[in-house]
């Protein structure tokens, strides 16, 4: 932020070297007031109304040519901006439209806590497995094979089939008969009497008669046992059950009809297991997260570069970004001085401290000799009743778009300011301007005067002041919330960031405090 002239009323009249041309006239106690610097080959001549005395002023390179005289002076002096917008957000931040400072700090620590967790569990062993056994247990063979394993009936399975009718061949009386009879000595004596010439005699009623041995035999043939031997030696039942008893002594079939006739058999199965293991690794917290969660959310995050994260963990100006005084593009000029309009000498970052992670620019009634820049003499000394502070990140760091970030708070009824300057003094961006009484933004160039006036927030409360800054356009936001937005003179140099805080002439004077937790830069 640079600081205003002290006029009540001025006139801007473009010069030539014989003539003038008034061209407009603006009333300053009612503009907002921000300090840049004249455009490059343009002479321009200021009127007080207290003087009513021309002051020719020739800007280039950032030296003051004056006439007559071949002296290379640098002058500084204040645009009085009239905002575009007045915004009062008092009503939108006390029904909560405005999120608090808090809940957006403590939102993004949770979606980048979150987006980190997540890729962790993206990269998992666990969730590898887990994503294929989702795709194995949810698919339909599995259900239906599930399904089939837990609602078969042992009734209806070929296990049971056989077994049942195993038994039932086994159990029957008259295969029992037969067995019976295949093993007794009666069937061997009367197959080995088979084999010999003698067994025609048994067709003959007189010799079986006569015939102890024949008429044993001739007994056998004619019984039920014989007869029930004959019907089933070698019969499709007999060899049925043989294929059976062959089937169902196996390891295999044994194995399968025990497995058919659990009830509980699926709690057997591999993919009961697998399934278990899915529903325990669904059960994970990590997993849980990761499913539920929706990655989308990290985008913007994943596509902003950090350019500059200042947290403010550094003692000394020496160990930081930031050097203090202004800075110009000549080294011959002065960088840390003061204005004579003004009140309060620069004082070299003595007072600008870093507590508990907090920068603070302290103002301080307290006198101090000092070089000042007065627009009639050059820089002169002069004794201040107030020290104050700039710091910049000109040698540091100098950006050219992207989203500029600070969580601020001030106290004192001075002006305290967050800005991006040049080496061209113009362009000029306020992101966030204290005037003392109220909250200011905007945008100064070459052709453009715009910004907007922020009334309902207390400035003693953190908030956190955003630019977003893109080759279209350029967007304030206070906590989140869109306050103003230009498409006019987007600048195209590269700038760097700037705080100060100054007491001008129009105001009484008072200490005060410039806080910022931390700054953040993002491409």
């Amino acid at each position: 932020m640079r600081k205003n002239i002290p006029l009540g009323m001025y006139r801007s009249v473009e010069m030539t070297d014989n003539t003038h041309a008034q061209h407009s006239v603006r009333n300053a106690t009612n503009a907002q007031r921000m300090h840049s610097y004249g455009v490059q080959n343009s002479r321009w001549y200021l009127f007080s109304t207290e003087r009513c005395k021309p002051t020719a002023c020739n800007y280039q390179d950032f030296f003051l040519e004056r006439k007559n005289k071949n002296i290379l002076n640098f002058l500084s002096f204040y645009i009085n901006l009239k905002p575009n917008k007045i915004m009062n957000l008092f009503w939108k931040n006390l029904f909560g439209k405005i999120p608090s400072t808090a809940a957006i700090e403590q939102h993004e620590v949770e979606l980048l806590n979150a987006m980190r967790r997540y890729d962790s569990v993206e990269k998992s062993v666990e969730l590898a497995e887990y994503q294929q056994l989702f795709h194995e247990v949810k698919s339909a063979n599995f259900i239906e094979n599930k399904k089939t394993l837990k609602n078969r009936k042992y009734k209806d399975t070929e296990e049971y089939r056989n077994q049942t009718k195993l038994q039932k061949l086994e159990a029957s009386p008259s295969i029992k008969l037969y067995f019976k009879t295949l093993q007794s000595a009666e069937l061997k004596q009367y197959q080995d009497f088979e084999s010999t010439e003698e067994f025609e005699l048994l067709g003959d009623r007189k010799k079986v008669k006569a015939s102890p041995k024949l008429l044993k035999l001739k007994q056998f043939q004619k019984s039920a046992a014989y007869k029930n031997y004959m019907r089933y030696h070698n019969s499709y039942k007999i060899k049925e059950l043989d294929d059976l008893r062959k089937l169902c002594s196996t390891d295999e079939f044994k194995a399968q009809n025990h497995f058919w006739a659990n009830p509980h058999r699926w709690q057997t199965t591999d993919e009961y297991v697998k399934e278990q293991r899915y529903y325990t690794l669904h059960k994970n917290p990590d997993i849980q997260f990761f499913v539920n969660e929706k990655p989308e959310r990290f985008e913007p995050y994943r596509k902003r570069k950090t350019v500059f994260d200042e947290n403010f963990d550094w003692n000394t100006l020496d160990k930081s970004d930031w050097n203090f005084g202004f800075h110009y593009a000549s080294a011959q000029l002065i960088g840390n001085h003061s204005f004579a309009n003004e009140k309060q000498a620069n004082n070299e970052g003595r007072n600008v401290n870093v507590d508990n992670g907090i920068l603070k620019i302290h103002t301080k009634a307290e006198k101090q000799k000092a070089a000042a820049w007065d627009t009639a003499k050059g820089f002169v000394e002069k004794e201040f009743d107030f020290t104050s502070d700039v710091l910049q990140t000109a040698e540091k760091l100098r950006i050219n778009g992207g989203t500029i970030q600070a969580k601020i708070r001030c106290t004192g009824k001075i002006h305290h300011a967050f800005w991006l300057g040049s080496d061209a003094k113009l362009p000029h961006i306020n992101i966030f301007h204290f005037d003392g009484k109220k909250i200011r933004l905007g945008n100064v160039n070459k052709t453009v005067e715009d910004g907007a006036v922020v009334n309902g927030l207390n400035p003693a409360k953190f908030y956190i002041y955003t630019l977003k800054w893109t080759k279209k356009e350029l967007l304030w936001l206070i906590n989140d919330y869109p306050i103003y937005r230009t498409a006019s003179n987007i600048p195209k140099e590269n700038m760097y960031l700037v705080f100060n805080s100054f007491i001008s002439a129009t105001q009484k004077g008072d200490s005060g405090t410039l806080e910022v937790d931390w700054v953040r830069v993002y491409d």
